[in-house]
């Protein structure tokens, strides 16, 4: 079997690298370099306040950027600012997110690269790679010493370091973190239903998968937008997993959130449990079967792109459908997030909820920065309040105003542009967070996307009380795992998503079930879950 050859090669290549390393004395450590350049003097450094450094210093970022914003960060109103204020000018190199891996890794593999990575993905196999080799230098002394608004996250939430820790016991990013009580973000998308049609229908909100079956049958039997064609569309979105990792809740999967699609821990032993591959799994992907065989959900499901199914949803055809909010996406109003909704055997988990540290590597540090202790401190202050306020909303008064109750708004020029500029359009001068993936930390006191419309909140609201009581952030695997991940893990897991698909549209027979979990266990499964629980056992040993 492939997984033998991958432990054969594995055993080979770490006796031929013991030889080596005894031979030559190993590669030296990163702190060992001959050709780092020379740090900083620390005397130009202001250890607390603003500004960071006394005399200007300047700095280059490889930077990843989403369609949505401008072509020029440096020009926006909030990098001009923070280089006044902090005397630090960064130049961000502007990367389309569409080509950040193909370009970061040539980077990488070049050795061309600048001071840093900003809002640019680097997985965590990477942070491991080039950590070891000293590429990313190690943050764990610096932000003891010079991020002590992040020290305070690491230090509140225990499962922010363990995410950040890589097996070598060193941090080598600092994150886009979600505020693990901000829920609306880590839910990110609810299951919404249309609330007009429940009322045509003289229906209540869906509680049970039961339930749900019998409103989108409805739907589907009922001319509710009242045109006189049968265009309504039961449920609707871009793939199946989005409504397979809402409803499985409901059999008691995934209770370790979205960052373990495969991998959740079985409330019966407390071990790790390859839950894909489950009997009463086979139930989750039965009742989806149902749902499509009966015409139930949107027969492009597999196929359609996002912005061919947001152009769809703005007909007002959707009974229900996935994403951030039907408001912003389809234009359209009316509609309500469930709850988890309660299974065949009394299971109510809503277990649709995000990593915390959405992006581990949003933002690493390389050898060839001068001046590490500054640049972690211009990276902390958007750990904090004012830093992170001053990033998402701008300059109160300019951007933003605080009204009497308290609350922050963005100014009318944004809200409603007189030139009819969308909202991220008059926003894009100011701000350079749209699109995500930035380094930062995200509370909805000061975030204002689709996630805090009142829709969203209240979406929030009725999940809470079944939300995952234990929610991990993604392990960190060593260089031979993560190759193991890559070749016998990706087989497993690209052939679940194959069959998963034929089961659910009929062109697999239900029968066939015991004969596909047969071969997932041929192709590797032992070895897959044994090296998830080394990673898991590092996890928990993270302190």
């Amino acid at each position: 079997m492939r997984s033998n050859k991958w432990i054969s090669a594995m055993l080979t290549v770490t006796m031929a690298g013991g030889l080596l390393a005894a031979c030559s004395g190993g590669k030296e450590p990163a702190e060992g370099k001959g050709d780092q350049p020379e740090k900083e003097e620390v005397t130009n450094l202001n250890e607390t306040g603003m500004p960071i450094v006394k005399e200007p210093i300047s700095l280059t970022f490889f930077t990843g950027k989403a369609a949505t914003n401008g072509n020029n960060f440096e020009e926006t109103l909030v990098w001009k600012e923070y280089a006044k204020m902090s005397n630090m000018n960064i130049t961000f190199q502007l990367v389309p997110f569409e080509n950040l891996t193909e370009k970061r890794n040539l980077a990488l593999a070049g050795g061309d690269y600048p001071d840093a990575f900003y809002s640019a993905r680097v997985p965590a196999a990477d942070l491991m790679k080039y950590g070891a080799q000293g590429t990313f230098i190690k943050l764990n002394d610096l932000i003891d010493n010079y991020a002590p608004n992040f020290k305070s996250l690491l230090e509140k939430y225990p499962d922010l370091k363990k995410g950040l820790t890589m097996p070598d016991g060193n941090i080598y990013s600092f994150p886009s973190f979600y505020s693990p009580e901000f829920l609306p973000m880590l839910i990110g998308t609810p299951l919404w239903v249309n609330k007009e049609w429940l009322d045509k229908l003289d229906m209540e909100e869906p509680t049970t998968t039961e339930e749900l079956y019998q409103y989108l049958k409805a739907v589907k039997e009922t001319d509710l937008n009242g045109n006189g064609e049968a265009d309504e569309i039961p449920y609707a979105g871009a793939g199946i997993n989005p409504l397979l990792e809402q409803i499985r809740g409901a059999w008691g999967f995934g209770n370790r959130g979205l960052g373990h699609k495969y991998v959740d821990v079985d409330p019966e032993t407390n071990e790790l449990r390859f839950f894909r591959v489950d009997p009463k799994y086979k139930e989750v992907i039965e009742y989806v079967r149902k749902l499509y065989t009966e015409g139930l959900i949107d027969k492009e499901i597999f196929t359609i792109k996002t912005a061919a199914l947001y152009a769809k949803g703005q007909k007002g055809v959707f009974g229900a459908t996935i994403n951030p909010n039907p408001m912003t996406q389809l234009n359209q109003a009316g509609y309500v997030g469930l709850r988890a909704l309660k299974g065949p055997y009394g299971d109510q988990l809503y277990t649709h909820v995000k990593v915390p540290a959405v992006w581990p590597g949003a933002f690493v540090i390389t050898d060839k920065n001068k001046h590490p202790e500054a640049t972690v401190r211009w990276i902390d202050h958007f750990f904090g309040d004012e830093g992170a306020t001053f990033y998402f909303m701008g300059i109160e008064g300019q951007t933003y105003r605080t009204t009497p109750e308290g609350k922050l708004e963005f100014v009318e020029e944004i809200t409603n542009n007189p030139e009819g500029l969308t909202m991220d359009q008059a926003l894009a001068k100011y701000i350079t967070w749209l699109g995500g993936s930035y380094p930062g930390y995200v509370q909805e006191k000061y975030f204002k996307g689709s996630e805090t419309l009142p829709e969203s909140l209240a979406a929030g609201e009725k999940a809470a009380p079944y939300v995952v009581k234990e929610l991990w952030n993604g392990f960190n695997y060593t260089e031979e795992e993560t190759e193991f991940r890559s070749t016998v893990g990706s087989d497993i897991e690209s052939y679940i998503t194959e069959m998963e698909a034929k089961f659910i549209t009929g062109s697999q027979p239900m029968s066939d079930w015991d004969k596909y979990v047969d071969t997932i266990k041929k192709m590797g499964l032992d070895d897959y879950m044994k090296v998830y629980n080394q990673a898991y056992e590092r996890y928990k040993g993270s302190n």
